[in-house]
């Protein structure tokens, strides 16, 4: 729980008895490796924030491959922002690539939250706006790149997510075949 709090305190601040009102609204939850913590279809009713393991966002594209948008690490709020609050389903799906383990908040708890903490959509606009940048800088620069280039950026900007995530994963974000990142790989260490 603490790590939230010092999240969100980089954003604002928040007296003792708002972080305790923060803690009461919010729940630890564990999601095991594999499984989808949301599927397209269905609304989120909820934010998380992930305090262990590695999630990814992927969807099906029209010839029914899978392809994974992005990932995310420790210390990352996760939510669609759009189905969220105008209750629309979501179109992308949310998987556990680790065992992991989140804070949940749920959607009414984040109105009564931002009804009762002065600040807090402050809070939670900065936040949103930090992760829509992050998204554009994640996506952006990989559309001139060639897979190598990719690749190298990708190890350069999530050191540690390399190791953590399955390389058919890495290769479907990268948007390149399993063998090719296979390829690529083998090359960069010869």
């Amino acid at each position: 729980m603490e790590q939230l709090i010092n999240y969100l305190l980089q954003f604002g601040q928040l007296n003792l008895q708002q972080i305790d009102l923060v803690k009461s609204k919010a729940k630890v939850k564990t999601i095991r490796k594999d499984t989808y913590y949301h599927e397209a279809g269905k609304i989120f009713r909820e934010v998380i924030f992930l305090t262990e393991g590695v999630m990814r966002v992927c969807y099906y594209n029209n010839k029914g491959d899978e392809i994974t948008k992005y990932f995310f690490d420790e210390n990352h709020f996760i939510a669609d922002v759009e189905s969220l609050n105008q209750g629309i389903p979501a179109v992308e799906y949310v998987q556990a690539v680790t065992d992991c383990e989140y804070i949940a908040i749920s959607k009414n708890a984040l109105d009564e939250l931002s009804m009762t903490i002065v600040g807090w959509d402050m809070i939670i606009g900065k936040i949103t706006a930090k992760g829509m940048v992050d998204k554009v800088n994640r996506i952006s620069p990989m559309m001139a790149d060639d897979a190598k280039e990719r690749y190298l950026r990708f190890l350069t900007n999530f050191p540690t997510l390399a190791n953590r995530i399955p390389l058919s994963y890495l290769a479907s974000y990268l948007g390149i075949t399993q063998s090719s990142l296979s390829r690529i790989r083998r090359n960069i260490r010869e």
